[in-house]
């Protein structure tokens, strides 16, 4: 892009003195250095590219958004430097401004947002390249993706209470016409008693499944602030393999513990925690296919948090049921209703914490949960030497 200075020069190029050339040479290159140190503050990175999209200056921010440095970039065409971008379909034929969402890989995952305008000035057509002004938006989608999930949750919750109030009252009204039936049938001739009685207790036990279901169903994604108190993580975690036991033991599922030997208390409710813990060990034994079935667990520590990882040697997913395994009602299992992982993941974030899953076809699936420490003790600094003045 031309500067007023080099404008200058260019129109009295033959009647400038020798020494007022320097000085103006001068000028142009410190006000060049200004506009450098300028974009290289910027959190955006900025792009100047030729007209065939090669790159005549990008900022440090721009390389560290694409893993390059501003040695190899500069000179360089856009489309080796940013693989996946091409050009000439970029830029297209009209010289407009552009403005696209770009996902990137490398160094690593990121979200980013890209404007490429002309340079041109208006009373001439001529043309100066391209600038291309970068932005991170992994933030932004992150939070846009955290509301929509909040907005989905309201919505799985207002319909969980019309179902409670449609279905609840219908059961309880269910429930009193057998009683009566049944003190009717006390007062029938023995063999008319059993037959019926049969029928009637059928139908009772599938009211009280049905009851059953819907509970279990509300307190799954009703909000509930969790009562934490001091407890051992490790604690539940044996309580709840002891509970799970037989179900592993008939589906011959060995499991294998890693755990740290001292572990801080962390502020948890119980009974939230364990509920997490049988959705991830049943999700885990239901996708390993016997024989030689094996679930890892391994905990750690640090400073700031502590981790808890369950891994499985099953099935795996593939990246397309990665990518929706937080929906609601979203199952790969003939029985399954789709909400285990999106219970696990509220409970662990309404104690702080966050769950990452990771997983690979045919090589089984980690998921980790991460709990923050809210009992951190102090620590004694270093003495430093006085600061002499």
């Amino acid at each position: 892009m031309k500067s007023a200075v080099l404008e200058k020069i260019l129109s009295r190029v033959d009647q400038i003195e020798p020494g007022e050339v320097q000085a103006l040479l001068s000028r142009l290159v410190r006000e060049k250095g200004f506009l450098q140190q300028v974009f290289e503050a910027l959190r955006e990175g900025v792009l100047l590219l030729d007209e065939a999209g090669q790159i005549s200056f990008i900022n440090q921010a721009a390389c560290g958004f694409f893993g390059t440095t501003s040695e190899q970039a500069q000179g360089q065409h856009l489309g080796k430097i940013v693989r996946g971008l091409e050009w000439n379909h970029l830029k297209g034929s009209s010289r407009s401004t552009v403005s696209r969402d770009l996902e990137v890989f490398y160094p690593e995952n990121r979200y980013l947002n890209f404007y490429l305008s002309p340079i041109a000035e208006e009373e001439d057509e001529a043309d100066y390249g391209y600038v291309m002004l970068v932005r991170d938006v992994t933030n932004v989608r992150a939070e846009a993706a955290e509301e929509i999930e909040s907005e989905k949750l309201n919505a799985l919750t207002l319909l969980a209470a019309g179902v409670a109030h449609e279905i609840g009252n219908p059961l309880n009204s269910l429930s009193l016409h057998l009683q009566l039936l049944e003190r009717k049938v006390r007062h029938l001739e023995e063999g008319d008693q059993q037959s019926l009685g049969d029928h009637l207790s059928t139908a009772r036990n599938e009211i009280v499944r049905l009851d059953t279901i819907l509970k279990q169903f509300l307190q799954a994604i009703r909000p509930s602030a969790p009562e934490r108190k001091p407890d051992n993580l490790h604690k539940i975690l044996h309580e709840s393999l002891q509970a799970l036991r037989p179900e592993l033991e008939s589906r011959d599922i060995s499991v294998a513990l890693d755990l740290v030997g001292d572990i801080p208390l962390l502020e948890l409710d119980r009974t939230q925690i364990q509920q997490a813990l049988y959705n991830l060990i049943r999700n885990a034994y239901q996708a390993i296919s016997p024989p030689n079935g094996e679930i890892t667990i391994r905990s750690s520590s640090n400073e700031y948090e502590v981790t808890l990882s369950i891994s499985d040697n099953g099935t795996g997913m593939s990246p397309e049921v990665m990518g929706a395994i937080f929906e609601p009602f979203h199952t790969t299992k003939a029985a399954g209703n789709g909400l285990g992982l999106l219970i696990v993941r509220r409970i662990v974030r309404e104690h702080g914490g966050e769950l990452e899953v990771q997983s690979e076809e045919e090589a089984g699936t980690t998921v980790t949960l991460f709990f923050p420490r809210t009992n951190k003790q102090v620590r004694l600094l270093e003495d430093q030497a006085p600061i002499e003045v």
